[in-house]
């Protein structure tokens, strides 16, 4: 086959040298191989000498179609932010791949046993192939596994041994080439810009430490691999909605990782999550122990069972597994380039990646293949059985009233919907548990197939095995590091901050089923009406709506405290009021637009006249202006802080930032912002990044008028220097007396220990500071009195991750508008060690002191982290909008 012109040019860039010295790929036994379009053929390299970008991989895909478009076939699932495509192959016999749209639909009703019996079951699983899905590189600079795919494709299509003919008889193999191209076409073309006359084995090359942000995200900066409960990314909806036309019966997701340890692959650590059942897990130690066979026969070590924990469901790792497949992390040692010299001394290769991952995915495909029959019937009993349970245990429905938050309450079921489950909204009032509903709820029937994932994310806590709780309490004590992998809680509901009830019963209510829709169209009503128009805040729907009405140009108010209208509706502080007055002429026209496509109900008002709280011309309603936002962006900036903060921002409240690089703060103007943010960092400090200049120039443009917002740790930042910004303090580990005081160089009195407790206390570090915390849902007090919080339910639910804990404001500095609650009702979902409880009680979540003209307003912890705390959204708007409408700029 002829080399593209592009593909010569790229070939040639690398010396002979540098090629020569890489190891052939693929190499596996009794292979006996037959005209297939080689990688080298199309892309003028071998497998596995160059690192190939997205283009170059969608290429050599589409060659391999043209070769075999009988053996494999090409589907795009989706589009990253930057317009790349995503898609998928499914390789097999020619016979399995001519009846593959048969095949998918069999799967999928083998994937509902309500509309088979166990006879019909059976016979469509003899007719069934077995089926594997290998999704690569999610991380973009994990580049070894989207090679392999290449190599795979070519080996199961070229390959013409009866072993492999075999295989694909059996089996539909489906290779997800690239889970993240835009974060692999940051890191390619970083990596080779930095790389000189031959790639370097140096870990401090330069090639080898990929500047601020690394490949590893995608365009908005997301970690993709945490992203598979809330769906915020176009890859994982995308991803998600192929895995429910195929259902395949295992799942892998090719990692990489540190280029020092090797190989690893199922079973995976404790805890697992207690809705994976022990015959997955024996099924995944199938699969362990015929990829073990494999490595063992070519001299590759690997390991198991260690890190990388099965509890977690928001992996891609691990949300097959509650759909009943298999389920299975894949890391290879990267070399993260051509060459990675290891601790050890020896030269890791990208090829030996390319190979080693290869490798993996045969013995796992051969495991599919010859556990056929037993992973379909898994499969079947494990949804069967989830229908079963969801009859006959306590919890048989999940009751959304959507009373409140109606934009909160339709994008949750709608997250649902797009993750299988199936979600009824209430024609009819009704009764359930004891409690009226009114029509309109949403009801999740707990007896469907999806029963195990429904649990999974809309329990309010997934318990972990409290024998590995106790030896992470004995590892704490002794000083040691945790085995906690990731956080302990992550329940939907409580993220959205919605009202839901668990009922034991299911409810006798007809329903109409609920779709993907996020965002349904809203309304106006007495659109003619003489003064204006209101809308009651406290939901995305209006904050959507008070966007687009500023970036319209319009002039909109909002009112600090609670209003009753003439006509008998009552507003909740922060409802906003669009007045004819000082507004084009075809107000109504714009108004009715922005209804439909921000969602918000808007009411028509004939006159200004309020019966109770402040007229509009009060001094506690205040005119809404359009605020030009920046956010600090660029090291020491945490990557996912910076990301989900940009991404909530511009596509969950349409609207622009700016990102400014912290060097340019020390000295920039800044006049033309209102808003700056700060998010939380990684390595490093704002103190190191601004300097003195940076800190005394964000200063003066607060008191003149700014707001400053810090999230998470950069809240560190606000409360340090001499003159700090916010008169708070981060605390150390609260103590309790020593049982004796000690000195340095000099005796002391003599204690007597009673009992472990006493001897942790005698030996423990007065100056540490309080234990990390993985990451737990807390439940917090909001003051509903202060405008920052107008729209804020009194109960918020909030994460708390890592140690930072802040005192309090005195009430002559600010205030503190939420805090945390008692350490009676402060945890109420995850796992928190008990001295962080009782600290972290009553201290604040978020802070806001004014400064000049300006003010600074501070979160503790993050409050967009992952972007899936859907019910801190309107929070963060009022932080932005409604603090711009509080500050005092020269204007």
């Amino acid at each position: 086959m002829k080399r593209t012109l592009l593909a010569l040019c790229i070939a040639g860039a690398m010396t002979t040298s540098t090629l020569a010295a890489e190891p052939t790929v693929p190499q596996w036994p009794n292979s006996n191989y037959q005209d297939t379009p080689t990688v080298e053929q199309v892309l003028g390299y071998p497998a596995g000498a160059r690192i190939s970008s997205p283009e170059q991989i969608r290429h050599y895909f589409d060659a391999l179609v043209d070769a075999h478009p009988d053996r494999i076939q090409l589907v795009e699932y989706g589009e990253t932010w930057q317009g790349r495509s995503l898609f998928y192959v499914a390789i097999s016999s020619a016979e399995n791949i001519q009846r593959l749209d048969d095949i998918e639909a069999n799967m999928r009703r083998l994937a509902d046993p309500r509309e088979l019996n166990d006879r019909q079951a059976r016979e469509l699983m003899q007719d069934l192939p077995s089926s594997v899905w290998i999704a690569n590189s999610v991380h973009g600079n994990e580049i070894s596994p989207a090679e392999s795919s290449m190599v795979t494709a070519w080996h199961l299509l070229a390959d013409s041994s009866d072993d492999t003919r075999a295989l694909l008889s059996n089996t539909i193999v489906y290779l997800d080439p690239l889970q993240n191209p835009d974060g692999r076409a940051r890191f390619v073309s970083r990596y080779y810009a930095t790389i000189g006359m031959e790639p370097s084995d140096d870990r401090l090359s330069a090639e080898h430490n990929e500047p601020w942000p690394n490949g590893r995200t995608n365009h908005y900066l997301f970690d993709m691999n945490r992203d598979w409960l809330a769906l915020t990314q176009p890859e994982t909806r995308g991803r998600i909605a192929a895995l429910l036309q195929t259902f395949p019966l295992i799942f892998v997701d090719s990692h990489e990782m540190g280029g020092d340890l090797p190989y690893y692959f199922t079973p995976e650590a404790h805890p697992f999550n207690p809705f994976i059942t022990s015959e997955q897990r024996e099924g995944l130690n199938w699969i362990g122990e015929n990829n073990a066979k494999h490595f063992d026969n070519f001299g590759y070590d690997y390991f198991t069972r260690e890190i990388f924990d099965a509890f977690y469901p928001g992996y891609g790792a691990s949300w097959p597994l509650y759909h009943g497949s298999l389920a299975s992390t894949y890391e290879m040692g990267s070399a993260r380039g051509h060459h990675f010299r290891t601790n050890e001394g020896e030269i890791l290769t990208y090829a030996d990646g390319v190979q080693q991952n290869f490798v993996a995915f045969m013995a796992t495909i051969e495991t599919a293949s010859k556990r056929r029959e037993a992973l379909l019937q898994r499969f079947y009993d494990y949804r069967k059985s989830g229908i079963e349970k969801g009859r006959r245990g306590d919890t048989r429905s999940y009751i959304f009233p959507n009373t409140r938050d109606q934009a909160g309450n339709q994008k949750l079921v709608a997250v649902l919907a797009e993750q299988g489950i199936e979600v009824g909204q209430a024609t009819a009032d009704f009764r359930a548990c004891g409690s009226q509903y009114q029509q309109g709820a949403f009801v999740v029937q707990a007896s469907q197939p999806a029963y195990h994932l429904i649990r999974t994310l809309l329990d309010s806590h997934v318990p972990m095995d409290q024998d590995f709780l106790e030896e992470q309490e004995r590892l704490r004590a002794n000083n040691l590091r945790d085995q906690i992998y990731d956080v302990t809680a992550w329940s939907l509901p409580l993220m959205f901050n919605v009202d839901m009830t668990v009922c034991n019963q299911q409810p006798r209510v007809a329903t109409q089923a609920v779709g993907p829709e996020r965002i349904l169209p809203g309304t106006v009503t007495n659109a003619d009406a003489g003064f204006g128009f209101a809308v009651a805040w406290g939901d995305m729907n209006t904050g959507r709506f008070l966007t687009a009405a500023l970036r319209d140009g319009l002039l909109v108010r909002s009112s600090d405290l609670e209003f009753k209208h003439a006509s008998g509706q009552t507003f909740p502080a922060g409802s906003l009021i669009v007045p004819r007055a000082g507004n084009p002429d075809d107000l109504s026209q714009r108004v009715a637009a922005l209804a439909e496509q921000s969602g918000a109900t808007v009411v028509g008002l004939e006159r200004s006249w309020m019966q109770d709280g402040p007229n509009v011309g009060s001094v506690n309603v205040k005119r809404m202006h359009a605020p030009n936002i920046a956010m600090l962006w660029d090291q020491p900036t945490n990557v996912l802080s910076a990301g989900s903060t940009r991404y909530i921002i511009e596509r969950e409240f349409n609207y622009p930032v700016t990102a400014i690089r912290p060097a340019q703060l020390q000295r920039a103007d800044l006049s033309r912002y209102q808003v700056l943010i700060l998010p939380a960092t990684a390595q490093g400090s704002y103190e190191q990044a601004l300097g003195d200049a940076g800190r005394e120039n964000l200063r003066q443009w607060v008191q003149r008028g700014g707001v400053l917002i810090t999230l998470g740790n950069a809240t560190r930042f606000a409360v340090s220097g001499e003159n700090p910004l916010l008169a708070s303090a981060l605390e150390r580990k609260a103590q309790v007396d020593d049982l004796a005081p000690r000195a340095n160089g000099q005796r002391v009195d003599g204690v007597l220990i009673s009992d472990e407790e006493d001897h942790q206390r005698y030996i423990r570090d007065p100056k540490s500071d309080p234990d990390w915390v993985s990451g737990v849902i807390t439940r917090t007090s909001v003051d509903q009195e202060h405008w920052l919080t107008a729209g804020i339910h009194s109960r918020l639910y909030a994460m708390f991750i890592g140690s930072d804990i802040y005192a309090p404001l005195r009430i002559s500095d600010g205030r503190n508008v939420v805090n945390y609650a008692g350490k009676d009702d402060l945890l109420a979902s995850g796992y928190m060690w008990a001295e962080n409880i009782e600290q972290v009680a009553y201290k604040p979540y978020l802070m806001v002191q004014p400064q000049g003209r300006g003010m600074v307003i501070s979160f503790t912890q993050e409050p967009n982290f992952r972007a899936y705390l859907d019910g801190q959204h309107v929070l963060l708007m009022n932080a932005i909008f409604r603090g711009a409408a509080h500050a005092n700029p020269v204007r």
